[in-house]
């Protein structure tokens, strides 16, 4: 009984029953994440004409301003809890949230396990954001309910197999015990189509700590508020020690107070409440039910084929077992481990916790059989942006970027008015050394031109095997966030048809790990098939030239250094046979994917610039450019732009005379530091001479801009 048992529950405005059918679900790839980009805007155009009208809006203007969503606090848990509590029995049942009811078509279904606690508001923080995307459900056990665990894998097997759809996927989030149970319906049914996100799973017990809780609870009163405070993460230590240290951060006391002390005094004021979810009896139940739910998962555990991701805390001091996850880690076909070290046991209901943005950092939703990287992506919220950017704050104050591009009439402006808003566009450029200049470019494209910068990316980015020395997923969040997908040709026909924004770089892995000397170098292959498909979509190619990666950094240790090492050698090629190989097919130094970290000291930080060229136009010549050799010259036109890109850039920060550090620096001091510095004159190509009138120096300035912007036309 799951659906018929609501009967028994106390219904109020904040839970429903679940009234579903498969019937009603319509399943819909096309769903995009556009609540945010665009607004409808009655306009009056006169006394005889009104209408409406869709005015584009980019949210990421000022992401500087965004907030974070309001989200339902820790006593809001307790106070609802409290009303499961005063009319509760009956056997475990299923609810839905109210605030998930503005879901989007095609969301799956998302099953909640919870842990210990039982009541089934454990993503009562997450349960708006989560309700835009997923159909949620979550599993309520009333304080009393004895179910043994085999009859609750049943329970959850009924709901799963009565919901399950053909390329459907199934979400079962659990915690602790709730992540155990998952796990066990998983490997009872490999044939469905399951996504496992477990958070703090206990699937192994230690008795040297099980048989004396066991022991102890056997003795004490009904209510054990030390034991609560002691074992399951609500104690003055941790509130007090984050406090200390937020202090020593220099950050926002009235945070302080929203956050850590909020939680901190909803927990004591609700201590009863606390107690009254997990009497003595139930907490020994609870034992029992862990032991016997691990006990029958660990005979069959070998069976499960979902994709599985693990959300581990730093601060779990009940029975973290990190054996326990690396057992799980090799068992385990497809899962990932996403670690938080400042958090403890009750992961979903702390602070800094976003479980929507945890999911799209681990390319974990989907809505079909497999991951779509393009359909399935869901765009970055302004406050995740303001975070993603604030992340890099540092960074791009200290190398003060300089963007230009390139009009229609060939004119060089100082902003990105040459780029063009509407897909498919490819943009082609040199690689610089560790894709230093990647961010950079995904920042001010969205905030400036609200574009989704979608990069080819090497496949190492994704995906990692079990016992791999490749670096942790987590590295690269901020790239998947960035919306870029695993390089192919497959991905990169698809982005298209979707008139995406293409980032590309020929060079690939050999031109981002280049060697000394090797900086402005283009290790392009021989022959390329963009130029023919950007033709089969009509799709605009943008080159683009990138300098100042000499400025920023001088490499002491390259490739070649490195081979001579032998201990370095031999850790070179274990990563990189960890690694999908791309290039097979190439010979010498293009074919040389190897992967390694080169050695550089920075230096007193220079500037980096981009140049965006004028866009080439490949709409309309699809059968020319079917002709290999007409497509191979286009091919050659780009890499000569992009060259010249770079040229052109050499030349003129010459004259930049914010090229130094210190004079950008004394520029943020007397203008603020949110301002944008200037760079070279785009009208005066060269110093001017000394004795020359003005209106000489000006007319000497305009013809050799003239110059330089034929040299790049």
């Amino acid at each position: 009984m799951y659906v018929g048992g609501l009967c028994s529950m106390a219904i109020t405005v904040r839970i429903c029953p679940i009234i579903s059918s498969v019937s009603t679900r319509a399943y819909n790839l096309d769903f995009f994440y556009r609540n945010s980009i665009q607004r409808s805007t009655s306009v009056a155009y006169g006394p005889k004409l009104r209408g409406k009208v869709k005015a584009t809006v980019n949210p990421y203007s000022f992401s500087e301003v965004a907030q974070p969503e309001v989200r339902k606090s820790l006593n809001d848990f307790f106070v609802e809890a409290g009303d499961f509590l005063s009319t509760d029995g009956g056997p475990p049942r299923w609810f839905s949230p109210l605030e998930c009811g503005a879901r989007a078509p095609g969301s799956p279904l998302l099953l909640y396990v919870p842990g210990i606690d039982g009541t089934g508001l454990g993503l009562i923080r997450h349960h708006r954001r989560l309700g835009e995307i997923f159909d949620i459900w979550c599993l309520h056990f009333p304080v009393s309910d004895r179910t043994p665990s085999r009859d609750i894998v049943k329970l959850i097997e009924r709901t799963v197999r009565y919901h399950r759809f053909p390329n459907w996927p199934i979400y079962i989030v659990g915690e602790s015990i709730g992540a155990c149970l998952a796990l066990d319906v998983a490997a009872s049914n490999p044939d469905i189509n399951l996504v496992l996100i477990l958070a703090n799973p206990v699937t192994r017990l230690n008795n040297f700590i099980l048989q004396p809780l066991s022991g102890l609870l056997e003795f004490l009163p009904d209510q054990v508020p030390i034991l609560i405070e002691e074992n399951f993460g609500f104690k003055l230590g941790y509130p007090l020690a984050t406090i200390l240290e937020t202090i020593l951060n220099g950050a926002d006391v009235a945070q302080i107070g929203r956050g850590i002390f909020g939680d901190f005094f909803a927990t004591s004021a609700n201590l009863s409440t606390l107690i009254r979810i997990l009497p003595k009896g139930t907490l020994l139940w609870k034992l029992h039910l862990l032991k016997s739910a691990s006990a029958s998962l660990n005979s069959h555990m070998y069976t499960v084929k979902a994709q599985t991701l693990i959300l581990l805390s730093g601060r779990d001091q009940w029975l973290l077992n990190k054996e326990d996850i690396e057992r799980l880690l090799c068992t385990l076909p497809k899962c990932e481990v996403r670690k938080f070290k400042n958090n403890g046991q009750f992961l979903f209901l702390e602070d800094g916790v976003d479980l929507v943005t945890i999911i799209k950092f681990a390319y974990f939703y989907r809505r079909g059989k497999t991951l779509d990287y393009i359909s399935d992506y869901i765009m970055p919220t302004p406050f995740e942006f303001k975070e993603f950017e604030e992340s890099q704050k540092l960074v791009t104050a200290a190398i003060s970027p300089a963007f230009f591009s390139t009009l229609e009439n060939g004119t060089i402006v100082r902003s990105l008015a040459g780029i063009p808003s509407e897909g498919p566009v490819i943009y082609v450029g040199n690689h610089m050394l560790l894709g230093i200049e990647l961010l950079q470019l995904a920042i001010h494209l969205l905030k400036e031109k609200n574009i989704m910068l979608r990069g080819l990316a090497h496949p190492m980015m994704f995906s990692k095997t079990v016992g791999s020395k490749l670096p942790d997923m987590q590295m690269f969040d901020s790239v998947r966030i960035g919306g870029a997908v695993p390089v192919s040709s497959l991905n990169f026909n698809k982005l298209l048809r979707s008139k995406a924004h293409v980032l590309l770089y020929p060079g690939g892995v050999r031109e981002a790990l280049h060697r000394k000397g090797e900086e402005y170098k283009l290790f392009w292959p021989q022959h390329s098939e963009f130029a023919r498909i950007a033709s089969k979509f009509g799709a605009k190619i943008i080159p683009f030239g990138v300098v100042g990666e000499d400025d920023l950094c001088q490499m002491v240790l390259d490739y070649n250094d490195q081979m001579k090492i032998p201990f370095i050698k031999n850790f070179i090629q274990e990563i990189t046979q960890d690694a999908t190989k791309l290039r097979n097919g190439e010979e010498g130094e293009l074919g040389n994917q190897d992967l390694h970290v080169p050695g550089i000291i920075p230096k007193i930080p220079g500037r980096l610039y981009v140049h965006f060229g004028k866009p080439i136009e490949t709409e309309g010549k699809r059968n020319e450019l079917n002709d290999k050799e007409k497509a191979h010259d286009v091919y050659l036109q780009v890499k000569s732009e992009v060259e010249r890109c770079m040229t052109y850039l050499k030349m003129q920060r010459e004259s930049d005379p914010y090229r130094n550090l210190f004079p950008r620096f004394l520029y943020f001091v007397s203008h603020g530091f949110s301002s944008q510095i200037p760079t070279f004159d785009l009208y005066q190509a060269f110093e001017s001479y000394g004795g020359e009138d003005e209106s000489k120096t000006s007319q000497r300035g305009k013809v050799c801009y003239e110059a330089l912007i034929s040299l790049v036309n």
